[in-house]
């Protein structure tokens, strides 16, 4: 551009960093960016610096994303809620909802995105006052209800633990994506109401509006493991390829693991784990050797403890655990001598903790 005699100006910059935010290494190229526009005088510029707040938000970098949003002479909606979105993304729930309280004490009004953003963080932080009061706002300012914020509103009550309430959004809403399926789906599962998450499901699949995807399966695969429905999780996660063509994750084969080592199937479980097409991770055997615990089985707990430690080698809490299942077993030998071995190793348990589940 430059090199044909032309200055790139303020309409330049965010369609340059909203491209820089779609590359997967956004940092460099977003500080490559900045420079230029420190360059050419246009960091006080509103839209320019909504962009460049996005562009670092979206990298991470949160320390520069709120320098340009606090240097900023002139302040708009849309960079107020630029930047609380920001926040919300990587999980900064206090930094987000302080923001949002600057925003408001300051005379601005939130609009659909803004709204959307902090009761999100309200749904994951647990501020279930804060996002009744967000509710309350949006009744007497007669917001719109779409969608994006019906959905958001039903995560916020389900995750903070008012089903009757999300339910009741859920059931009130004209329109529902998959995420406000999932929403609900998993916000039961989460909370216990097993047969409501299942039958949910049901509703879903027979209206054949809505396609359910990964995050669905996780939240009906969760429902069975709270209720030790083996049977019908097994069903659940066959359906998964063939039905729907999704590939299973890590996290559905960590529910399917879950599920049967509580009842009791650590083969199967064990061999679930052999048949996922990646190598397991420390969570995913931690629910193994969990189940072991519970189930009093030495003998997978002793593989799982050894594959663990392939994985991670200073995880001493695992020989912890392993040493007390020795002892509720009443295998004394194996107990002195894993307790032997962790002192020649000179690994030492830490009091009141340990890394594996119960």
């Amino acid at each position: 551009m430059r090199r044909h005699g032309v200055i790139p100006g303020k309409h330049t910059f965010p369609f340059l960093l909203k491209a820089c935010s779609s590359l997967s290494n956004v940092l460099p190229h977003c500080k490559q960016v900045h420079a230029q526009v420190v360059k050419f005088g246009l960091c006080f510029d509103c839209h320019v610096g909504n962009g460049l707040v996005r562009c670092c938000s979206v990298s991470g970098d949160l320390v520069d994303a709120r320098y340009v949003f606090d240097e900023m002479p002139m302040k708009n909606l849309s960079l107020w809620t630029t930047m609380i979105c920001g926040y919300a993304q990587n999980c900064c729930y206090n930094e987000a909802l302080d923001l949002f309280e600057r925003m408001v004490v300051d005379g601005f009004e939130p609009n659909g995105a803004t709204l959307a953003s902090v009761l999100s963080v309200c749904a994951r932080s647990g501020c279930l006052e804060l996002g009744e009061r967000i509710h309350e706002f949006m009744r007497v300012k007669g917001v719109e209800v779409g969608v994006i914020l019906g959905t958001a509103l039903v995560y916020m009550y389900a995750k903070n633990g008012d089903i009757l309430m999300a339910r009741k959004l859920f059931d009130e809403m004209p329109e529902r994506n998959v995420v406000t399926w999932n929403a609900m789906i998993c916000g039961l599962a989460s909370h216990g109401h097993v047969e409501d998450a299942l039958g949910l499901f049901e509703c879903m699949k027979k209206e054949e509006i809505v396609v359910p995807n990964a995050v669905t399966y996780v939240g009906v695969l969760s429902a069975c493991c709270h209720a030790g429905l083996i049977d019908v999780g097994h069903e659940v996660f066959c359906s998964m390829k063939v039905v729907y063509g999704i590939e299973p994750t890590i996290e559905h084969y960590g529910c399917m693991v879950d599920l049967l080592g509580r009842g009791g199937k650590l083969l199967e479980a064990e061999e679930m784990i052999k048949g996922m097409p990646w190598k397991p991770d420390v969570v995913i055997l931690g629910a193994l050797l969990a189940a072991s615990k519970n189930n009093g089985n030495t003998e997978v707990a002793e593989r799982v403890v050894k594959q663990i430690l392939t994985l991670d080698p200073h995880n001493h809490g695992v020989h912890v655990s392993l040493s007390n299942m020795y002892a509720e077993a009443g295998q004394w030998q194996e107990v002195s001598r894993l307790r032997k071995m962790m002192k020649e190793e000179k690994l030492k348990k830490a009091p009141g903790w340990s890394l594996v589940a119960t």
